[in-house]
């Protein structure tokens, strides 16, 4: 099928076939096609039985004439020791949908939480101590990875769903996970709802609104952070004594958004306030997080993604031909060379067609320009400031001659003659490491 395409996240719960088929009738009258996106977890015995009633129904709505198209896929794998069956779900659900929805030519992804489920997820946030991210709960509106997810019916009241399954007669499908009170979503459904909203029949739509006004201050707290990084923030690391000048709470702002920039992820609090602490420090210092290292250096905090802390040892050097200009991947490296035309202070073309990259063995020596000293490279990567942990970046050699060094660039010795052709390179590591 040809022309636009919507996607709807389609459970055969009563929230998604309601959304489905609210969908469909928008749809036809606009020449749009949609297509259902189930998801088979394999958790549970009933997961068959919804794929389906899932098939039936879009099956018998296609057959009056729908422009609607059932895709379903089921996860591999299961969550691994230590991680909550409701974060596994959540996360690989979210793969999943993405993928069937690019992979059909749909580049929106509608999503049938509504209200009631909103207050719920702010009240769970509250509960779990978060702050104005985790409390601004679900974005009605999102694009991450080529995809904009929306939540049409964010302000829609559970009533108003239930009222539109009864009067067009839909069937759909019940979980019975949703009465499993070892889950907290249905601890506060089943348990403290029915007692809050007695007490407070406005709670729902109370803290639908306190979602508004945190994603408003989200906002702009990101804005802030912004600003802020401008002034504090660069290629080289987070410089402590211009971050040290904020206020606690706009460093701690600044911390949290160029730690996301750079692929540090979500960082508890309590790291936080352990960094705000331990920063006054001077010497080097490191920080373990989940998806890498903190680490002070000459007055500067860095991050090392772990992945680029990694080098394969046992794989062999393979011959690489960088003559052409591009991005190569170094096997058993992780990262890049980045080639590109110069005109000077670059290695000649034909010295580039079969080049190695080895590690560090000792010994070597590196010349960084005409009439400097050629020095052990120890010595040079103290003289240019480079951090221990960003000197085991992989050395290039045509034959024995040592032609690059991550972090310090093309030997001065082997630079091409003026006029010649030839090339610059850069090492790009994997992660966000600082590229050389």
């Amino acid at each position: 099928m040809d022309g636009p395409c919507v996607a709807v996240a389609y459970s055969g719960g009563r929230d998604s076939t309601a959304l489905l088929h609210a969908t469909l009738r928008t749809a036809a009258a606009q020449g749009v096609r949609v297509l259902a996106l189930h998801v088979h977890h394999g958790l549970q015995p009933q997961a068959d039985d919804w794929l389906r009633h899932c098939a039936a129904t879009c099956r018998r709505w296609a057959a009056r004439g729908a422009p609607l198209r059932l895709v379903a896929t089921r996860l591999d794998g299961a969550p691994a020791r230590g991680d909550s069956v409701e974060a596994w779900a959540r996360r690989e659900r979210r793969r999943a949908l993405r993928r069937m929805a690019l992979e059909h030519g749909a580049t929106l992804l509608l999503l049938a939480q509504h209200r009631r489920d909103q207050a719920e997820t702010v009240l769970l946030q509250a509960l779990r101590g978060a702050g104005s991210a985790g409390l601004a709960a679900m974005p009605r509106m999102v694009e991450r990875d080529g995809l904009v997810w929306c939540r049409p019916w964010l302000d829609m009241p559970r009533a108003a769903i239930d009222a539109y399954l009864e009067r067009h007669r839909l069937g759909f499908v019940e979980d019975d996970s949703n009465d499993e009170p070892r889950f907290a979503r249905n601890r506060l459904r089943l348990d403290v709802w029915p007692a809050l909203t007695a007490a407070f029949p406005d709670a729902e739509v109370a803290l639908a609104t306190v979602a508004e006004h945190a994603g408003e201050a989200r906002q702009a707290l990101a804005e802030l952070a912004a600003l802020d990084l401008e002034g504090v923030a660069g290629p080289g690391g987070l410089r402590l004594d211009a971050w040290r000048r904020l206020s606690a709470a706009r460093r701690s702002n600044a911390l949290r958004a160029w730690l996301a920039a750079c692929g540090g992820g979500g960082v508890a609090a309590t790291l936080v306030q352990r960094l705000l602490r331990e920063s006054d420090g001077i010497g080097p210092a490191c920080w373990v997080l989940p998806t890498g290292e903190l680490r002070r250096h000459r007055g500067r905090l860095c991050f090392v993604a772990r992945t680029s802390m990694l080098h394969d040892a046992a794989a062999p050097p393979a011959a690489l031909d960088l003559g052409h200009a591009g991005v190569h991947r170094l096997p058993g490296w992780p990262g890049c060379i980045e080639v590109t035309e110069v005109g000077s202070r670059g290695i000649a073309t034909l010295r580039l067609a079969t080049v190695r990259a080895l590690a560090r063995r000792g010994g070597e020596t590196f010349q960084p320009g005409p009439g400097r000293p050629s020095r052990a490279l120890k010595k040079q990567y103290q003289a240019f400031d480079i951090p221990a942990w960003q000197r085991d970046g992989p050395l290039l050699y045509d034959g024995e001659r040592l032609l690059f060094v991550a972090g310090l660039g093309c030997d001065a010795r082997m630079w091409a003659r003026p006029g010649e052709p030839q090339r610059g390179l850069r090492w790009l590591p994997d992660g966000g490491a600082a590229a050389c």
